[in-house]
């Protein structure tokens, strides 16, 4: 019986989490078939053009917030209110870019280089590929089985009244935050720049960044799985993961997402839009608090608390680095 509903549930959820994009989507498709029934000449398409659709016409960012306010910001906040679980804003994390980067090349005033436009698209494809993998692995490969374990603490911090803050802390701030590292793949659609070297360096930042994040997750997701084995058979846990990339970096899986993001980057400013850099910015700053989060709460873990002080002291935060010595430091906490 309780397999049975585990199934149930599961192909509720993806069904739900399938059909939630698909008012934008629509909607979306909608506007680019009136616009090429329309007369192309930006003169006459305001006569050509009912309003809305010439506003979608001359406001393509605007058009990309409102639809992600609109569809995912409510939409996906209702459906999580309802479910008594934001789980699906951390599965659209990894689509969203993958939507977006389509949207800035199909919209009716893009302007770019093709083979520029055509390595953004399929880095970005490969980014989404590789999270999304990610997250139905560490999920066991279910539908919102559970929701963002810092999700469920703000919500037992708010009580009551986390119904409507959820809106705010989960969605809003996740808007900002996603259009704002988005926006290099709106610029990369938006100048017809000719191909440098630059390039090359953006497209081999960002494919060295999805690498390392791939193999970090799944280095730990091979840590969790043992773990759970040996809990299972009843013997002691190994307290910490200290090998591969997490022998040089605390949080290895952490510090390749940065490096896509910043890659993107290099893309903007090739473009003479260094401007850009504040997304992947505010992004290496959110996740920076979110790492003080996560050791904190590895150091509330008994079994695992005094290994990961020692690891602590003696691994780099993000970026790869030889180990240091202990000498002279055994009495820090």
């Amino acid at each position: 019986m309780a397999a049975s509903n585990t199934h149930g549930k599961n192909l509720r959820n993806a069904v739900v989490a399938l059909l939630a994009p698909l008012p934008s989507i629509l909607f979306y498709l909608s506007f680019l078939r009136h616009y090429s029934g329309a007369d192309a000449d930006a003169d006459s398409l305001s006569s050509s053009l009912s309003p809305l659709w010439t506003w979608c016409y001359h406001h393509p960012l605007l058009l990309a917030n409102t639809l992600f306010f609109l569809n995912v910001n409510f939409l996906f906040w209702l459906i999580g209110n309802l479910q008594s679980s934001h789980w699906m804003i951390d599965l659209y994390w990894t689509v969203i870019p993958v939507m977006l980067v389509h949207y800035f090349a199909t919209h009716p005033l893009a302007e770019f280089d093709s083979w520029r436009s055509t390595v953004v698209i399929v880095l970005t494809w490969v980014w989404s590929v590789r999270l999304t993998h990610s997250y139905f692995r560490r999920e066991k490969w279910q539908w919102g089985a559970r929701e963002d374990w810092r999700f469920s603490d703000l919500g037992r911090q708010y009580g009551d009244n986390w119904w409507w803050i959820s809106f705010f802390t989960i969605y809003v701030s996740q808007q900002v935050l996603l259009m704002g590292i988005c926006l290099p793949l709106y610029i990369v659609h938006s100048k017809n720049n000719q191909l440098n070297l630059w390039d090359l360096v953006a497209a081999l930042v960002c494919l060295t960044g999805v690498t390392i994040a791939y193999f970090a997750d799944t280095q730990l997701h091979n840590f969790v799985t043992r773990n759970e084995k040996l809990k299972h058979l009843g013997q002691e846990l190994v307290p910490n993961l200290d090998e591969g990339l997490w022998r040089y970096s605390r949080h290895p899986n952490y510090f390749g997402e940065q490096l896509w993001w910043w890659g993107l980057v290099i893309y903007a400013w090739n473009l003479s839009c260094g401007w850009a850099f504040f997304g992947a910015l505010v992004n290496s700053l959110c996740l920076a608090y979110v790492t003080v989060l996560v050791e904190e709460r590895m150091l509330k873990q008994e079994y695992r608390a005094e290994a990961y002080k020692k690891y602590r002291r003696t691994t780099s935060v993000w970026i790869p680095w030889f180990k240091k010595s202990l000498v002279g430091k055994e009495k820090e906490t």
